[in-house]
C-alpha cells in the first residue's frame, strides 16, 4: 500500500538494513550491532530509524507462520516493505493530528486489560512475568501497559482516519472483481506460511478454597492490622511487611490508578466509595481479606494502595478441589449442561475466562499445561489437568475442546475476504 505524502527515503537505505552474511537463514537478532541514529526514512518531521525498522522486523518474527528470509535479496526486499508498511502508517498518525481525531485511554483499557491478563496467564507466578517482562526490554507490568496503550492507539488513529476519510468520500470505493481476488490469491501462494494448527475450547476452572477455620485465622490477622494502623503504624511500612499481594507489596501497596472494571465487585465498590485519604474496614473479596487506603481520586480514576491477608490453602483444600474438578468432568460428560456446571464451580472471581472461541495456535498460543492436556485430542473431548496458579497453588481445568485444525497449507476459502479487503484498501489510497 503506497501514499502520496511529503517524506524523505534516504538513498539506499532499505537495502543497506541487509548488509550482513547472506548465509540462510538471514538474521533478525537482538544481539546484532545497530547504529540507532541511522534515518531511513522521514514523514513530516518523524524519522524512521533503522533500529524501528528491525524491531518490526522482530515482530514479524514472533508470529505464527512466519518464515525467515533465506537469502540477501529476499531479506532487502523485506527491509524494503518494512518501511513502507511505517511511513504509511506515520503518514495516517500525522494526518489525525491534522483532523484532530483522537483516541482516549479510556478507548483502549478493555483490550489493553484483556492482552495483559492473556500473557500473565502465561506464567506460573507474577514473579515470573515480572522477570520476563524485563528480559523482553519491556519494563514493569505498568510500563508494559503504557507500552501497550502506545501501540494500540497508533493503530486505533490510523483506522480512525482510513474511516473518516472514507465516509468523506476522500477516498473513492473500489470494486474488487472476484477473479482479481483468485489471482492475487495464487500470486501469493507460494509465499504463504502455513495455516497454524489451533484449537478452541471452553473450561471450568476450579480453585481451592480455604477452610472456615483458615478464613477465621485470616480475617483476625487483617482485624489486628488495621487497628496497628488506626494507632498509627505507617499504612506502606506494614503493607510492605505483611501484604500478601506479591505485585503491589514492594510499593507499600500502590495499586496505582485504575477505573472501574478492573477490580472484583466487592473491591470496587468500596474503592470508589473512600474519599482520599480514607481507609476501609476489613473487607473480603475470593482473593482474602483486604484493607483499602485511597489516596487520590480524579473524574472516572482512583489511585489506592491495599493490604491483602489470604487465608491459608491447605493439601486438604487441594485434594477437595481435585475431587471437585473429578466430579464436573464426569457430570459434563454425563450431559449436564455447561452453564449449570460453570455457575456452581467456575472461578470467575479471578478473572478466568470460561469460553475461548477465538482459535489459539496450539505452538504458540496455549500454556505448556493447556499445550500438553489437549495434545492428541479431539473436538468435544474433555480433559481434567492442573496448572499452576497464585503463590503456586494449583488450580484444576476441566475443559472440552470445541474445535480441533490440524493447520496445513492455506486456501481460498481461508483467506477470500483477507485478500478482498488487502486489494480494496491498496486500490482506494492514492499512489
Amino acid at each position: 500500500m503506497r501514499m502520496q505524502y511529503s517524506f524523505v527515503i534516504l538513498a539506499a537505505a532499505a537495502a543497506s538494513l541487509g548488509a550482513q552474511d547472506p548465509t540462510p537463514p538471514v538474521a533478525l537478532a537482538r544481539d546484532s550491532v545497530v547504529p540507532l541514529d541511522r534515518i531511513v526514512a522521514v514523514v513530516g518531521d518523524q524519522p524512521i530509524t533503522q533500529y524501528d525498522v528491525q524491531e518490526r522486523m522482530l515482530q514479524l518474527q514472533q508470529q505464527p507462520g512466519f518464515q525467515a528470509p533465506r537469502t540477501q535479496e529476499e531479506f532487502d526486499k523485506l527491509a524494503s516493505e518494512v518501511v513502507g508498511q511505517l511511513i504509511d502508517e506515520e503518514v495516517l498518525v500525522q494526518k489525525a493530528i491534522y483532523l484532530k481525531v483522537e483516541v482516549l485511554d479510556t478507548d483502549l483499557s478493555a483490550a489493553v486489560d484483556r492482552q495483559i491478563r492473556d500473557v500473565r496467564g502465561r506464567f506460573a507466578s507474577d514473579a515470573e512475568f515480572r522477570a520476563e517482562l524485563q528480559k523482553a526490554g519491556l519494563g514493569t507490568p505498568e510500563e508494559y501497559r503504557r507500552f501497550l496503550i502506545d501501540q494500540m492507539r497508533r493503530t486505533e488513529l490510523q483506522r480512525r482516519v482510513i474511516e473518516q476519510l472514507r465516509a468523506e468520500g476522500k477516498i473513492p470505493p473500489v470494486n474488487v472483481t472476484q477473479t482479481e481476488v483468485e489471482e492475487a490469491f495464487e500470486r501469493s501462494r507460494a509465499s504463504l506460511p502455513r495455516r497454524p494448527a489451533t484449537v478452541t475450547f471452553r473450561q471450568i476452572v476450579v480453585a481451592p478454597k480455604p477452610s472456615e477455620a483458615a478464613r477465621v485465622v485470616a480475617k483476625a490477622k487483617a482485624e489486628s492490622l488495621l487497628v496497628e494502623i488506626k494507632g498509627g503504624a505507617d499504612f506502606e511500612r506494614v503493607a510492605r511487611r505483611e501484604s500478601a499481594d506479591s505485585v503491589s507489596r514492594e510499593q507499600g501497596g500502590d495499586l496505582g490508578w485504575n477505573r472501574r472494571g478492573r477490580m472484583v465487585k466487592e473491591f470496587e465498590q468500596w474503592m470508589f466509595a473512600l474519599r482520599p485519604g480514607a481507609m476501609s474496614p476489613v473487607i473480603e473479596t475470593v482473593h482474602g481479606f483486604h484493607i483499602i487506603r485511597v489516596d487520590r481520586v480524579q473524574p472516572g480514576e482512583v489511585k489506592s494502595r491495599h493490604i491483602l491477608v489470604k487465608p491459608v490453602i491447605d493439601s486438604l483444600d487441594i485434594e477437595r478441589a481435585r475431587r471437585e474438578a473429578d466430579s464436573v468432568a464426569t457430570q459434563w460428560a454425563a450431559g449436564v449442561a455447561f452453564d449449570t456446571l460453570a455457575r456452581r464451580h467456575h472461578d470467575y472471581g479471578s478473572g478466568e475466562e470460561t469460553t475461548i472461541l477465538t482459535p489459539i495456535p496450539t505452538d504458540s498460543g496455549l500454556p505448556p499445561s493447556y499445550k500438553q492436556a489437549f495434545a492428541g485430542k479431539k473436538a468435544n473431548d474433555i480433559v481434567n489437568f492442573p496448572i499452576t496458579g497464585p503463590n503456586n497453588i494449583p488450580k484444576f481445568v476441566v475443559a472440552q475442546l470445541v474445535t480441533v485444525d490440524a493447520g496445513g497449507e492455506y486456501t481460498l476459502a481461508d483467506l477470500r475476504e483477507r485478500v478482498r479487503q488487502q486489494l480494496v484498501e491498496e486500490g482506494s489510497i492514492p499512489r
